[in-house]
């Protein structure tokens, strides 16, 4: 079988989880993968943290944009945009004893989540989030480690 694609992946979790999205005929996503220097800069201008991260979503489904009932209905849901630093990534498989990868798709997996409106503010909603991200890499036959 053929590696999955980052189109193949987005395409599978969408589908899992289709009972925390809003009717629509498709969705849409950007995915920009980069390096520290960028997404640091994103983090100091969009959150004020004037260091590198590893991921940031930016939901598009958390502003009211008021839209045309008919367009609504044919036109793909653009659910934001993903910003993944490819450098941290790689420092944090290394640190995790896993694959870049796998690190890769963990951390699509949670930025999609934050796009669906998914967050982690207390410990409990950490770990169902967690667990979520890990049955979604195995829905795409990520094995840990």
């Amino acid at each position: 079988m053929a590696e999955s694609t980052w189109r193949d992946w987005m395409e599978i979790w969408l589908t899992e989880l289709a009972e925390y999205l809003p009717p629509a005929p498709g969705y849409e996503l950007s995915l920009r993968l980069t390096d520290d220097r960028e997404i640091q800069t994103y983090n100091a201008n969009y959150r004020a943290k004037d260091r590198p991260t590893d991921v940031l979503a930016f939901a598009s489904l958390e502003v009211d944009v008021p839209t045309d009932e008919e367009i609504r209905r044919e036109e793909p849901l653009y659910l934001g945009d993903l910003i993944i630093s490819v450098e941290t990534a790689r420092k944090q498989a290394e640190e995790h004893g896993h694959s870049p990868r796998r690190e890769l798709a963990w951390l699509a997996a949670h930025g999609l989540l934050h796009l669906l409106g998914w967050d982690h503010p207390d410990e409990t909603s950490l770990q169902e989030m967690l667990s979520l991200q890990e049955a979604l890499l195995e829905s795409v036959e990520i094995e840990n480690g």
